[in-house]
């Protein structure tokens, strides 16, 4: 097992170390607010750990899991911190009201944030369609991944599998606005047509 890193200690944050340390991974809890690292930390496995925020992530994979209008910044700030990382970003890029987005046409929030990091950082969009309490939940999950880069890919697909959930390849980068499309429409069936948050989307392939 390897160590994975989380920026971030959110909502999001627990769920996805929940099922990280619950496959026998290393969780490292990084936050621009130590306490909250912390506690984040100690409400997760045993062996999980604190990291400083902005120094090198321990992990080679590492979850961005700050909200979508600090991403950017947050990317920024760690610079050549993040070279080599696969970077998993798991933000949507959602407007205040619920009803759009807020990237400009024809683009995606992780391909905002990309501009502005490492050029070295690997960027995998994942994770943006789960609803962080049906993933706590537990059960076999599908995590819609897109990315230009194979390995980052690989590597990407192999963590989700070992957390018991099956990765689907929707293809490059330029598909994460479609992703971070979906999580808009899921957002808009759990408040009409589902009428509650507890919604998964899963594909039935014959």
């Amino acid at each position: 097992m390897s160590t994975i890193s989380i920026i971030g200690a959110g909502g999001m944050a627990a769920a996805i170390g929940g099922r990280i340390g619950a496959a026998g991974h290393t969780v490292e809890v990084v936050s621009r607010d130590p306490a909250k690292a912390l506690a984040l930390a100690a409400q997760l496995s045993a062996g999980a750990i604190t990291g400083a925020y902005g120094s090198v992530p321990a992990g080679d994979i590492v979850i961005l899991a700050v909200p979508y209008a600090s991403a950017a910044a947050v990317v920024t700030e760690y610079g050549n911190a993040l070279d080599g990382k696969v970077i998993i970003d798991i933000t949507n890029p959602v407007a205040s009201d619920l009803k759009s987005l807020v990237t400009p046409h024809g683009s995606s929030g992780i391909q905002e944030i990309a501009k502005l990091a490492a050029h070295g950082a690997h960027f995998v969009k994942a994770f943006n369609t789960i609803f962080g309490h049906v993933l706590e939940r537990g059960g076999r999950l599908d995590v819609f991944i897109a990315a230009d880069d194979a390995n980052a890919k690989a590597r990407a697909s192999t963590f989700i599998e070992s957390l018991g959930l099956r990765p689907l390849d929707v293809g490059g980068l330029h598909m994460a606005h479609t992703l971070e499309a979906l999580a808009l429409m899921m957002i808009g069936l759990a408040k009409n047509g589902a009428g509650n948050w507890d919604l998964a989307l899963n594909v039935d392939i014959g």
